[in-house]
């Protein structure tokens, strides 16, 4: 290589490097329509599930994807982005990300709200650098949408799923093996 093609590639990939960095979501305007979507889901689903407003009083904070796209076809995957609440105010963003392969075929959107319990549960999906949910969340909602009782056994979960708000052709939604990562919208 010549020194021109030499300080031709630095340049350029120093120009990618830069425009990669542009992209971060620092100045841009994701952070107030993410907000805007999580309060419409949350009024959207304590209209429709009104049990859900005594799990939100319990809770000790809540993280809510208003929308996870999810799609299949052999390999599958799904996307949201959402914040995490604790009190009435947003403390993070996250994004919601799963990749699956299997017999599958179709599409689908949901919402979904986890309801941290206890402050360890809470401390520990803040400090990990990305957190997988796992067969441990307790489901406050069955696949057709009905709200199951809050009783004493799902109130001492340390984390509490709501899916709600489903369409599609894909049934079922689960949050088992999403990855959900810190991000700066």
């Amino acid at each position: 290589m010549d020194k021109t093609t030499r300080r031709s590639l630095v340049l350029g990939l120093g120009a990618t490097g830069l425009v990669a960095a542009c992209g971060n979501g620092v100045g841009s305007d994701g952070a107030s329509r993410i907000d805007a979507r999580v309060q419409s889901t949350l009024d959207h689903m304590f209209d429709q599930y009104p049990g859900t407003r005594e799990l939100a009083a319990q809770s000790r904070g809540m993280l809510v994807m208003p929308l996870v796209t999810e799609v299949g076809l052999g390999l599958g995957g799904a996307y949201g982005r959402g914040a995490l609440l604790v009190g009435r105010s947003v403390v993070d963003y996250y994004s919601a990300t799963t990749a699956s392969a299997g017999f599958q075929i179709g599409a689908q959107q949901f919402s979904h709200v986890l309801f941290f319990m206890t402050e360890q549960a809470l401390s520990d999906f803040r400090r990990a650098p990305g957190w997988a949910a796992g067969a441990d969340i307790e489901y406050a909602i069955n696949d057709r949408g009905e709200m199951l009782k809050a009783e004493t056994t799902t109130s001492l979960s340390p984390v509490i799923a709501v899916v709600f708000a489903q369409t599609g052709l894909r049934v079922g939604a689960t949050l088992e093996g999403t990855k959900y990562s810190r991000i700066i919208p």
